[in-house]
């Protein structure tokens, strides 16, 4: 007797038997017997049943396999929490070069500004320096024509062509920014007066330029030449 399983279940064992004999040629020896049937049809039955529960077993498996794989996910969630602090402590590094780059850049700028209004300033002083070292040599000229002016002269065209000459070199002067230092009248100064001589004379202050020997000139603030003078009544 077929036991287990549902009426439908237990009449397709018994088919399925049915058919295995007939295949084997039992059923042309005058068939099989009801209990040979039964017998195999419960084999067919619990092998079904077996089946089914291999797949149950397996269906099992799976699902163990899935929250196996649904832990693994935490696991990996998990470790993506690493890989996040790896990123932020990159992003720090990476944040720190940036800054000490600029830092780098900042610095090398400062400098080369330092560097160009350092050499624009050396230019300028070499500039001056040259351009006063040229007037200076020009100098005796002037005061040679000035002496020539101050001799007497009975050639009033001559006297005249000198006192020219004299007006032109100042025009070139003044057009160089050299300008004359003032002496006589003016109390010494020791930064632009060089003094030779100290006379008593009444008609003159305490340490007032009573003469010039020879004339003293500027180029803007700096004295490319002294005024040598004569100082009246010094003080003590």
């Amino acid at each position: 007797m077929v036991s287990g399983g549902s009426s439908a279940e237990r009449d397709e064992a018994t088919d399925t038997a049915k058919k295995k004999h007939a295949k084997s040629g039992r059923a042309s020896k005058g068939g099989a017997s009801a209990t040979e049937y039964a017998s195999e049809a419960a084999a067919i039955n619990a092998g079904g049943a077996g089946g089914k529960g291999g797949t149950d077993g397996a269906e099992s498996a799976n699902g163990d396999n899935a929250a196996n794989r649904a832990n693994g996910d935490y696991v990996t969630g998990d470790n993506g929490g690493d890989g996040g602090d790896g990123d932020a402590e990159r992003s720090s590094s990476q944040a720190d070069d940036l800054a000490a780059e600029r830092d780098k850049y900042l610095r090398l700028a400062a400098e080369y500004d330092n560097y160009r209004k350092r050499s624009s300033k050396e230019m300028q002083a070499a500039y001056s320096d040259a351009r006063a070292d040229a007037i200076t040599r020009l100098l005796p000229v002037y005061d040679n024509i000035e002496r020539a002016l101050n001799t007497d002269c009975s050639d009033e065209p001559f006297y005249k062509g000198v006192e020219m000459i004299m007006a032109q070199m100042e025009q070139i002067l003044e057009g160089f920014g050299v300008k004359p230092i003032q002496a006589v009248g003016e109390v010494f100064d020791p930064n632009r007066h060089n003094a030779v001589m100290a006379v008593e004379n009444p008609d003159f202050g305490e340490n007032v330029v009573a003469e010039e020997f020879q004339k003293g000139f500027t180029l803007g603030d700096k004295v490319i030449r002294f005024s040598t003078v004569v100082v009246a009544n010094p003080g003590q």
